[in-house]
């Protein structure tokens, strides 16, 4: 402003907003005396508190009076700030405060566009009840193509998919294999199966390119998509196919569940009590979205009609989300997107930080390059306001890194005499600390008990440098990158520290404690010199540096990655199993866990000696030597090796089989504190997670427990 409009003019301009600031109304001036002025948000704290525990689950009305009251406290801080609270008394401290304000202002405006969408959120279970009675007595079986495209998983992990497939229940189907690796084991392992196998002799389009070049060989009215670890469960067209009755829908969406934990849960070693990190994003955002239309399509685990696609040119190829904008311009095309909120497939979540962030980041940009092509959803023909106002939600949410990076390194100002924020002790409390408390109160209890507030600040800090450089970089060089296939099945034997994602977090977390440190300096100084105006405010400075170290420590804790063997990426689900000794003796059993290579046993028992087979699970009969078996503190393991014709059997009982729908709830504020400052003082890495060697087997004569 100095240089366009000259100084004088910069610092009359500074001067009169800070006249402004200085006299602000009546209706916002902090009441010195009157139960009512302070009474009214405590009230309205109490009512939030009342709701939440009286109403396990945010149904219509009460979601209704809650985002009521969450927008009411929510526009009187805006006003406050606004109008009260910026330092324009210089321009140095002037420019600060208006950044501090304009990013405050995007996190503001997203969480209101967040609380009018929740109140349209829609549950559709009670209407593929309906839909599914057609289907399951064989009035409506339209012709489904499914698309497992491929190109570099390992053919194990695309053997479970495959396996999947062919056991939905389901006769008018068929299962194609898109391998883009052409690889002779998958053409093999395609042919053993049943499945028809295509490669490509170009990868041109990546993943939609591969999908596009099937279509011409698909021959169904539908088309089902599944990534190569995805596996779906017995009943998942059953339950999406007989919603294309009506012939307005063009895509149904359901959500991705992981049968292994999100890598930070994994790292902070809590992921046995908080939720995958993407539960908020299928339990809270997409039923949100239903209900103005604006469903996401997420590139797996959905179905699709075949006329929609055709109508819009096959899918999407010009960007790297070629889900999310094919499902907008079927959206476009006047087709509605739905979203059954069922966890119908099961798939294998990065098993490290650096996937975790290479698969983030390429959903970052991707996401952004809607500003760039035809399909982006605020300006392309055919949807409704209320449609771009979910999406506008979506491409803001990509840009909330840049204030929690301000956030961090705003404090160190309040060292060197800078102060963003002007506001004494009792203006905070009477206006930040109502909003505050109430999103405390209702966050975890508004989204589905999917996540609480202070695990998502752990969650969003581990990438926040990355992802607020890429969704600069997308506006300035959207299609810098191409398309990269997040890398799975992943062994490690011992802990590794990410220092590519670590040293941005590494130099924030200097920075705050020389922030506090200033802080502290500061304060003494001035209570030498009795100052309290400057004290309230280094006062202010001092808490958020102390808050900011405790949450960066957790976020560089994540960033350790722990070991993995492939016990981790098991299914969490008790059978009956038989085990017959070399001598003819069975032993009836039951598991905690399995996947087809290795079983938890529930309990730690020692097993008697000679060989071992595996003679049944569940309700399938095998024949499978044990190969060996381990003991540690979580039980006993049984290693197997299975031939493929029992190893598919394997993958249907475990993965395919069964409706379990379990959602893991998060634990409250009260506790995610805890478990934060647990995780602190007892860091994960000092507690060492690796197993003890292969005991082999234990000699004993008889079972019995240990």
């Amino acid at each position: 402003m100095a240089w366009v409009l000259g100084e004088p003019r910069t610092n009359q301009f500074f001067q009169t907003i800070d006249r402004w600031q200085q006299r602000p109304p009546l209706w916002l001036q902090t009441p010195m005396e009157g139960l009512w002025a302070w009474s009214w948000p405590c009230l309205l704290l109490v009512c939030l508190w009342v709701i939440t525990r009286l109403w396990t689950r945010p149904s219509f009305w009460p979601r209704i009076v809650v985002v009521g009251i969450l927008a009411l406290l929510t526009v009187r801080y805006l006003l406050w700030r606004s109008l009260s609270t910026l330092n324009v008394s210089t321009p140095l401290n002037g420019g600060l405060s208006l950044i501090l304000y304009g990013m405050e202002l995007l996190l503001l405006v997203t969480g209101l566009i967040q609380l009018l969408l929740s109140v349209a959120a829609r549950d559709r279970q009670a209407q593929a009840d309906q839909y599914a009675v057609a289907v399951q007595q064989g009035q409506y079986q339209p012709h489904v193509d499914i698309l497992v495209p491929t190109y570099n998983e390992p053919v194990g992990l695309l053997r479970r998919t495959l396996v999947g497939c062919l056991t939905l229940d389901y006769a008018a189907k068929t299962v194609h294999v898109l391998d883009d690796g052409d690889r002779p084991e998958v053409a093999a392992l395609a042919r053993q199966l049943g499945c028809r196998y295509q490669a490509r002799r170009d990868r041109q389009g990546a993943k939609a390119g591969n999908l596009n070049y099937a279509l011409p060989n698909c021959r169904g009215e539908l088309v089902a998509v599944f990534d190569a670890d995805f596996i779906p469960r017995q009943s998942f067209l059953a339950r999406t196919v007989g919603f294309f009755q009506d012939g307005r829908i063009g895509l149904v969406q359901t959500p991705q569940s992981f049968y292994n934990p999100d890598p930070i849960a994994y790292n902070l070693d809590l992921a046995e009590q908080i939720p995958p990190e993407d539960e908020i994003f299928y339990r809270h955002v997409q039923p949100m979205r239903d209900g103005v239309g604006s469903v996401v399509c997420v590139g797996t685990s959905f179905v699709v009609r075949r006329q929609a696609l055709d109508a819009i040119g096959g899918f999407v190829t010009e960007s790297l989300s070629e889900d999310y904008f094919t499902g907008i311009r079927i959206a476009a095309a006047g087709y509605q997107l739905v979203y059954l909120n069922e966890k119908l497939s099961q798939g294998l979540a990065p098993e490290s930080l650096a996937a975790y962030a290479k698969q983030r980041l390429r959903w970052a940009r991707g996401t952004l390059q809607a500003f760039f092509i035809q399909a982006n959803p605020l300006t392309v023909p055919g949807l409704n306001p209320l449609q771009r106002l979910g999406h506008l939600e979506g491409l803001l949410h990509w840009f909330s890194s840049l204030p929690r990076i301000l956030f961090l390194v705003m404090p160190l100002g309040y060292g060197v005499g800078i102060m963003p924020l002007r506001a004494t002790g009792p203006e905070l409390l009477y206006f930040l600390l109502p909003i505050y408390l109430g999103h405390l109160t209702v966050f975890n209890w508004l989204n589905r008990r999917s996540r609480s507030a202070l695990l998502s600040e752990i969650y969003s800090l581990v990438l926040a440098v990355p992802l607020a450089i890429t969704s600069l970089q997308a506006l300035v060089q959207p299609f810098r990158c191409q398309f990269a296939v997040t890398p799975k099945g992943l062994r490690q034997d011992r802990f590794f520290f990410n220092w590519a994602l670590a040293w941005p977090l590494l130099i924030l977390f200097a920075a705050t404690w020389l922030s506090l440190a200033l802080n502290v300096r500061q304060l003494w100084v001035l209570s030498q010199q009795a100052d309290q105006t400057q004290m309230r405010g280094l006062a202010l400075g001092l808490w958020w540096s102390g808050y900011n170290l405790v949450l960066l420590a957790v976020a560089l804790l994540a960033l350790w990655d722990a070991p993995r063997d492939g016990r981790e990426a098991m299914i969490a689900r008790p059978l009956a199993l038989e085990l017959q000794t070399d001598s003819g003796h069975v032993l009836t059993l039951r598991s905690q866990a399995q996947s087809e290579m290795v079983i938890r046993l529930e309990g730690n028992w020692v097993l008697p000696e000679g060989s071992l087979t595996l003679t049944r699970l569940g309700d399938q009969t095998l024949s499978v030597p044990v190969q060996h078996c381990d003991r540690d503190t979580q039980g006993t393991w049984l290693w197997l090796a299975p031939q493929p014709i029992d190893q598919n059997r394997l993958i249907k009982t475990i993965y395919c089989y069964g409706s379990e729908d379990h959602r893991p709830e998060s634990p409250g504020e009260r506790r995610s504190l805890l478990l934060i400052l647990k995780t602190l003082l007892r860091p994960p890495i000092l507690r060492s997670r690796q197993r003890p060697a292969q005991l082999g087997r234990l000699l004993v004569e008889v079972p019995q427990r240990s």
